[in-house]
């Protein structure tokens, strides 16, 4: 595998309605319980504003600010203008590897990041992994004929399991 990243990443990748950040809930505690820092990229195809237009930060970017960093007691927010709707890779550029173990994407499952597939059956959508060489492992409450890892989408401890086994693969 190419080591675009100082750290893993792994998508959470499927279609609407499968399941994709029900999963990422489940397993971010079981993670952080292993002692794993983890960063979370998701991805929308909607348009959503943060910014109260009522507050300093919004009258800063509606006045030209390219960027503005609001800080505040255990947070920090950072407003940036895109003008594009930006790839996988370039929104991994803002992630801070000193701060994180691995990073989970939820979304761009267009990309050619390592991933695995939330499948639900019931959804009447194809198999992503039929046609994407880059999904490692296939997460569905049913049971499926695949070459490839085949994960319990009821058992969050067993994917957790397989994450961290892939974490601990990819820092070798």
């Amino acid at each position: 595998m190419d080591k675009k990243w100082p750290k893993p990443v792994l998508g959470i990748a499927g279609f609407s309605g499968s399941g994709k950040t029900r999963l990422l809930s489940e397993i971010l505690p079981l993670l952080i319980e292993k002692k794993l820092r983890v960063t979370v990229i998701k991805h929308s195809h909607h348009t959503i504003n943060l910014d109260d237009p009522t507050k300093d930060s919004h009258k800063l970017t509606a006045a030209g600010a390219s960027e503005v960093i609001l800080s505040c007691p255990n947070k920090r927010y950072h407003f940036s203008q895109q003008h594009n709707h930006d790839s996988v890779e370039e929104q991994l550029n803002w992630v801070n590897w000193a701060a994180c173990d691995l990073v989970l994407v939820e979304g761009y499952r267009h990309s050619d990041i390592p991933k695995i597939e939330v499948y639900r059956e019931q959804l009447g959508k194809p198999l992503l992994s039929a046609n994407d060489e880059s999904i490692i492992a296939v997460a569905s409450p049913n049971k499926l004929e695949s070459s490839l890892t085949i994960l319990d989408l009821n058992k969050p401890n067993l994917i957790s399991e397989f994450i961290v086994n892939y974490t601990n693969n990819e820092n070798l």
